[in-house]
């Protein structure tokens, strides 16, 4: 029993010091570190970004090499940049994309409404609509894209978008949202397959898609 909770304590302790190693210093110099303490721990992580917008360049990448995409986002505006855009146009690309955003539909028990007042409390020009009308955007955008390209599902849902994912075959990048930031200002993980969090990442992309349904059109103006 000794060994058995040396070793829990060790692997804590390792997740804890690889993650804030990451987030003080978020450089590459240490990031062969942090991949070497994950894998005593099984959770892969091999890097981390003290900002998910400085994850972009490698999460281009991996999308380039990528057999199948799948994406879980809260508002889904990294998916209409550059970063994106080799999956949408005529260049070799994945199998499969599948994409989750939001439900911008009104309802009452709407999980991003509650986002939105949570965003309004730190961002003062954040009002109720705009993430609605953001997401509803960037559906449009992704409808046209799909038009033009085969492979590619996109769903919304109505649950707490607590989190941002993006999978491949090989690694997944996940974002926690705070309660006090916009996701872009959030740290990042990135982590491997196979492995604890990219497990996880999936399950949870996999629950979320097996709940959403097909966006409703947009009413004409």
């Amino acid at each position: 029993m000794t060994d058995f909770m040396i070793g829990i304590l060790g692997s804590l302790a390792a997740s804890a010091i690889l993650l804030v190693l990451g987030l003080l210093r978020g450089s590459r110099p240490v990031w062969w570190l942090v991949a070497a303490c994950s894998r005593c721990t099984g959770t892969r992580i091999g890097r981390v970004y003290r900002h998910q917008s400085s994850a972009e360049q490698d999460l281009a990448r991996d999308l380039r090499q990528a057999r199948w995409v799948k994406v879980l986002a809260g508002r889904g505006n990294v998916l209409t940049r550059e970063v994106f855009s080799p999956l949408w146009s005529a260049e070799p690309s994945p199998q499969s994309v599948q994409i989750l955003l939001p439900d911008p539909g009104p309802r009452e028990d709407s999980w991003l409404d509650r986002r939105s007042q949570e965003v309004s409390r730190f961002d003062p020009g954040f009002t109720r609509g705009l993430l609605r009308t953001q997401v509803r955007t960037n559906i449009d955008y992704l409808t046209r894209v799909m038009q033009a390209r085969a492979g590619i599902e996109l769903r919304t849902f109505n649950l707490p978008n607590n989190c941002r994912v993006i999978a491949t075959d090989r690694a997944a990048y996940l974002t926690f949202y705070s309660a006090s930031a916009h996701g872009r200002s959030s740290p990042c993980l990135y982590t491997r397959a196979p492995g604890i969090l990219y497990t996880a990442a999936l399950r949870q992309f996999d629950a979320t898609w097996a709940h959403a349904t097909p966006p409703v059109p947009a009413p004409p103006p």
